[in-house]
């Protein structure tokens, strides 16, 4: 089931005060983010016709270590993420807000 934003006037808003409530916020927005980052690197991937088997060849790591930076319930660290962001021709850009 897919929920029209629009037909429920301030959800995000109501979610982020709950998730704040519960102090899981932090946790969410980060896993949410890995999220984007895996998929757009596996998006790159395909877009190249890189294999997960050449990508982690290119890295210098190995296909279970590209395994767990492909899922967002691992936690990566950011040099790991850029080295696969350079192999598929991107830049990982970190900021804090």
């Amino acid at each position: 089931m897919r929920i029209d934003p629009e037909s429920v006037p301030h959800l995000s808003s109501a979610l982020d005060n709950f998730l704040d409530e519960v102090g899981v916020r932090a946790e969410f927005e980060v896993r949410a983010v890995k999220e984007v980052i895996a998929w757009q690197i596996q998006q790159a991937m395909t877009e190249r016709s890189i294999s997960k088997a050449r990508m982690a060849a290119q890295m210098g790591t190995s296909r279970a270590q590209l395994d767990r930076l492909l899922d967002p319930g691992r936690d990566v660290t950011l040099s790991t993420l850029a080295r696969a962001a350079r192999v598929v021709g991107r830049t990982l850009r970190v900021e804090l807000q």
